[in-house]
């Protein structure tokens, strides 16, 4: 899966000075036919693995922060000391390797085996999952990685184990990856760990009182701690001709099965919705010689989201490419080859992709009598108002301690790591989940990526060159930085990162200072963003 990086530097079994190794710095080398980083901390020198598990970014290039490094691209955390992946996306550890520095010279040894976690809890408790996607998945793999003995039973509507629904509208969808590529954990993980998976099944109904779910099989699980990580289904605007069998959504792996079958013979498509998801098809079904329109009501592609900035960036980065745009319009009826919009005229396609968002999937959570708020209200334990339950992912509203309220987020590393903290809690860690929100978004082969998180920005200053896909736009709310986007900036953006996990909000002043004077020409003037593009 991914990449790996090019054998280069030295060959670290040989040895290398240790001079050329400086205090909270990296160096790339290799070990045999592996590649390896050097990473010197508080005087020790650690030997790890130099490829994120997730999708094999260049650790190298990501940021080393005290005794964890940070992957560049989907902002991963491992500790240097075990290679343990703390923080998803990457849910499997690095290798590790045993240094030993001789005459001036550090050499890296054999692999360091690594204990396993001592067993926690009884063989007699019960946990069970409800929800198979990102946040299901991820608590079920910390629980065994932290050493819980009990029983885990995931319960999964889809008809498909877990997998990574970000790929479904990227590069799975444009062709560029194989279906190998989805499945978040190998399923030998989930056989390997004992992590009973029922999918094709729904939870009619939850018993508190008696900490029992009811299954549309008729079987009854019980259990001692609950996790609904129920996701969301994809909004059905009251369009006529919605339920056309031509008009598709994009939620899971079975629907964009269907996207990709209807390419076989089709050659116009017609996207409703200029969100992140809408954007993506566009740009994944565009690469596989699809000719796309894209229809929604905005006047720009996410500017109520991102701003102007990033708006114009995207749609002249799609028009690039071919994409037509009918923006400032709302579809009036879909018919078997053609769109209406709502000034009567027409789009031509032979088949329609609907984008419009999501809903939370809160009605099993209200059901069990827990606090509904805009999604499923949780403390910073991500503990529902049930004793007993926990919620996470998209249908969770936690209180966030940047903005000081309650927030729901729709991202898919939130999900991954509010499982993992889930996961801590139920084991009785008492960890409090206060990660800066994080997301990316590739549109044709340019990444943007986001940190925090705005729904009210009243500023936005813009760093960098959007002409030479070299920018940053800082998002302000009364004057606190509430985000940051980044295009060509991987490493500026885990800085950002940690310095709002750090809610130290002059050093990301700092950090966008120093970012802006890396630009020495005058910034040409702002354009008419409004402008019809020739």
């Amino acid at each position: 899966m991914g990449t790996s990086a090019e054998l280069t530097g030295p060959d670290f079994s040989k040895g290398v000075s240790v001079d050329l190794i400086q205090e909270g710095e990296t160096l790339l080398g290799h070990v045999g036919d592996r590649a390896v980083i050097l990473a010197k901390v508080e005087g020790e020198i650690y030997a790890v693995g130099a490829n994120c598990s997730h999708y094999g970014a260049p650790l190298s290039q990501g940021l080393l922060v005290g005794h964890h490094i940070h992957c560049p691209w989907h902002h991963s955390t491992f500790n240097i000391k075990t290679g343990e992946a703390e923080k998803a996306p990457a849910l499997t550890p690095i290798a590790c390797w045993m240094t030993e520095v001789v005459d001036e010279k550090v050499f890296v040894r054999g692999k360091k085996k690594i204990p396993q976690p001592v067993l926690r809890g009884t063989e007699s408790q019960h946990v069970v999952i409800v929800g198979g996607g990102a946040a299901g998945t991820s608590c079920a793999a910390m629980l065994r990685r932290q050493g819980f003995a009990g029983t885990i039973q995931m319960i999964s509507h889809d008809d498909s184990a877990p997998y990574d629904r970000t790929n479904l509208s990227k590069d799975y969808l444009s062709g560029a990856a194989p279906e190998e590529w989805l499945p978040i954990l190998k399923e030998s993980f989930f056989e390997k760990n004992k992590i009973q998976i029922s999918l094709k099944t729904d939870v009619k109904s939850i018993e508190p009182d008696r900490k029992s779910v009811e299954l549309s099989d008729g079987r009854t699980l019980f259990y001692d701690k609950l996790l609904l990580a129920t996701g969301g289904e994809p909004v059905k605007p009251p369009i006529p001709g919605i339920d056309r069998e031509k008009v598709l959504m994009l939620r899971t792996l079975k629907n964009c099965r269907s996207i990709i079958s209807a390419c076989e013979t089709a050659k116009t498509v017609a996207v409703v919705g200029a969100g992140f998801i809408g954007l993506e098809v566009a740009a994944s079904l565009n690469q596989r010689g699809i000719v796309v329109h894209v229809i929604a009501p905005e006047e720009m592609p996410l500017i109520k989201t991102l701003g102007i900035h990033v708006g114009s960036y995207i749609k002249h980065l799609h028009e690039s490419h071919g994409v037509h745009f009918h923006l400032g319009h709302s579809v009036k009826e879909i018919l078997d080859d053609k769109v209406i919009l709502d000034d009567l005229t027409t789009v031509d396609c032979d088949f329609v992709v609907v984008g419009a968002g999501i809903q939370p999937n809160v009605e099993l959570a209200k059901q069990a009598g827990c606090d509904i708020d805009h999604g499923v209200v949780v403390n910073e334990f991500l503990e529902t108002s049930v004793p007993g339950i926990f919620a996470a992912g998209d249908i969770a509203r936690w209180p966030d301690p940047r903005s000081q309220r309650l927030i729901r987020v729709e991202h898919w590393e939130v999900a991954e790591r509010q499982g993992q903290v889930v996961a801590c809690n139920i084991l009785g860690a008492k960890t409090r989940y206060q990660d800066v929100p994080f997301f990316w978004t590739q549109q044709f082969d340019k990444i943007l990526c986001y940190i925090g998180y705005s729904d009210r920005f009243d500023r936005m200053d813009l760093m960098g060159d959007p002409g030479k896909d070299d920018f940053a736009v800082v998002y302000y709310e009364d004057d606190r930085i509430a985000a940051f986007l980044s295009v060509g900036r991987d490493l500026e953006n885990l800085k950002v990162e940690q310095a709002l996990q750090r809610i130290d909000y002059q050093k990301a002043e700092d950090i966008f200072r120093e970012y802006q004077r890396q630009f020495k020409r005058p910034q040409p003037p702002a354009p008419n963003y409004f402008e019809p593009s020739p």
